[in-house]
């Protein structure tokens, strides 16, 4: 992929849409493969190209923002993140880059169709957009992490502190004037998907209990209507299938299943927003750099060291 991408900023420079200074920065989130050796090789062989590597593995939103970090550090005016697997349309840029060039500071790549994924692909995709707007979490219809930032929305995102990361959400916090550019999505061209299903839940776990108290809210909502399911059956003396209580033995084993399984649930959900707060008041970096082909090293500033400088 890396010949492609400066094949393509090479065009975009031509057309007069990019700065002849202009760079593609690859962020290596500490794989265990090659994957350096290849940005090296690329970084030798073809001057716009640089590279960051990750000292261990830190997950896509941390290793992004530390990208987004490294970009606004050494000042460039905007970036475009895209992931590396070919899928999302590099013709999709110019039509970003004209909005830029408009005035717009967030330009976000829209999916225009998902004819490309499994039937199962899309109904979990598009139950997960349905799922965090229905929680209140901001967020864009069919758009993952390609999208135009300009420096001053990128220092903006960069000055957002928090360890448990849902960039798709927290980047509509950010505000400026933004716009959308839809594009088709290709089949992937390079390595395997890494988000499977375990994966885009815990994803959506993420968004919801990081941008949103809903879940808390929803709680009392269902502690609430569970007691009043119990007390409407005790009252009446039936079960949920209609057939008498025979003793009070049954009503009071109804009356325990139907609590201690809210109850549960209630625990848990408190629970995961408890863990969140917990990761919080450690203030541990989100990422640590190794290596850098660039002048400057994008430390986690929002963590109290030197990519402050950045926001």
């Amino acid at each position: 992929m890396g010949p492609r991408f400066v094949e393509k900023l090479r065009q975009l420079v031509g057309k007069g849409l990019c700065g002849k200074g202009s760079s593609v920065v690859f962020v290596n989130d500490g794989s265990s493969d090659d994957t350096w050796q290849i940005i090296l090789k690329l970084h030798s062989e073809y001057p716009e190209v640089e590279g960051v590597c990750l000292s261990r593995n830190r997950g896509h939103q941390n290793a992004l923002l530390c990208g987004l970090h490294q970009v606004a550090l050494e000042g460039f005016d905007a970036s475009i993140s895209i992931d590396c697997d070919g899928q999302d349309s590099l013709d999709a840029m110019d039509e970003m880059l004209e909005r830029y060039a408009e005035g717009f500071e967030v330009v976000y790549g829209v999916r225009s169709s998902r004819e490309t994924d499994t039937w199962f692909k899309r109904t979990t995709a598009q139950g997960f957009y349905k799922l965090l707007s229905s929680m209140g979490v901001e967020c864009v219809y069919n758009h993952a992490d390609y999208r135009l930032l300009s420096l001053q929305a990128m220092r903006a995102l960069c000055s957002y502190s928090e360890v448990n990361l849902f960039l798709r959400g927290m980047v509509p916090l950010v505000g400026y004037r933004s716009t959308q550019v839809e594009y088709a999505r290709a089949e992937r061209v390079a390595g395997e998907s890494h988000y499977p299903l375990s994966k885009m839940i815990h994803l959506a776990v993420d968004g919801i209990t990081s941008l949103s108290i809903e879940p808390i809210r929803l709680i009392t909502k269902t502690g609430l209507a569970t007691v009043a399911f119990a007390l409407l059956l005790l009252l009446i003396g039936v079960t949920p299938f209609g057939k008498a209580l025979a003793s009070a033995t049954s009503r009071l084993l109804l009356t325990l299943f139907l609590l201690c399984g809210a109850q549960l649930v209630a625990i848990g959900v408190v629970g995961e927003y408890v863990g969140k707060a917990y990761m919080e008041t450690k203030s541990r970096p989100r990422w640590v750099v190794s290596e850098s082909t660039l002048g400057k090293i994008a430390w986690d500033g929002a963590r109290g060291d030197r990519a402050g400088d950045a926001s």
